[in-house]
């Protein structure tokens, strides 16, 4: 009996210090720099609420934490998406004012590696700003950082919640600097091809409904457009 009760204190406290690795492994701590920061071309910024209840649509499966929104949304229950979160929001400038209109898909990925620090979402966004045209953004999103600062924490609390200040890089591709893919659909962003950085600003979260207080931002670099080397007649 007593090497029973020796195996089985082991196992518990190996699986003990295996999460403690893993979880303060400081080799999946989080990028806090945007690759944009040093880009000396304009830099355009789209903010929204990561919150579904200030979303004008958001929706999944039905099941997750994050409930659909409004209520009575159709879910995304098929098997093909029932992976997949929907959301169309207001994107608004830095002075607070709506700018464009944003769709945004994220699927959890087959990529996560989570004992690599990666918990993966491939996610696009389609983007339309009147007066000024679209944007398609496809990237890859890293939110391990966000697990383990935020929702591990929530779920520890004895009051089922997380409060404070968290600032993270969500982008980690496909780019090679772990930027986002942006590809300009019409109007001034047409035959744009260039990089993008969202980001997200946490305050609270809460176990039974998720995100409280979470907002996102989305930057995207434009090019300086080429001069032309031919010399006028």
């Amino acid at each position: 009996m007593k090497y029973l009760i020796s195996l089985v204190v082991g196992m518990v406290v190996g699986a003990a210090a295996f999460l403690a690795l893993l979880y303060y492994n400081p080799m999946t701590s989080q990028n806090k720099l945007s690759p944009l920061s040093v880009s000396d071309n304009k830099v355009i910024t789209y903010n929204y609420s990561a919150v579904a209840t200030d979303a004008l649509v958001f929706t999944n499966d039905g099941k997750s934490t994050v409930a659909p929104y409004p209520s009575k949304v159709q879910q995304l229950w098929e098997p093909t998406v029932r992976l997949t979160d929907t959301m169309a929001t207001v994107l608004r400038d830095s002075r607070n004012q709506p700018v464009a209109i944003g769709i945004k898909f994220s699927s959890r990925s087959e990529s996560t590696r989570i004992l690599n620090g990666e918990a993966i979402i491939d996610s696009a966004w389609h983007i339309y700003a009147p007066g000024q045209g679209s944007l398609f953004v496809e990237q890859r999103e890293n939110y391990w950082g966000y697990l383990r600062e935020i929702v591990v924490p929530a779920y520890r609390s004895s009051g089922d919640s997380w409060r404070g200040n968290w600032n993270g890089i969500i982008t980690s591709g496909p780019g090679a600097l772990g930027t986002a893919r942006v590809i300009g659909g019409s109007g001034e962003f047409a035959d744009l091809e260039t990089d993008g950085v969202e980001s997200l600003s946490a305050k609270a979260y809460s176990v039974k409904h998720g995100p409280v207080a979470v907002d996102g931002t989305l930057a995207v670099e434009l090019p300086a457009p080429i001069s032309d080397p031919t010399p006028d007649p």
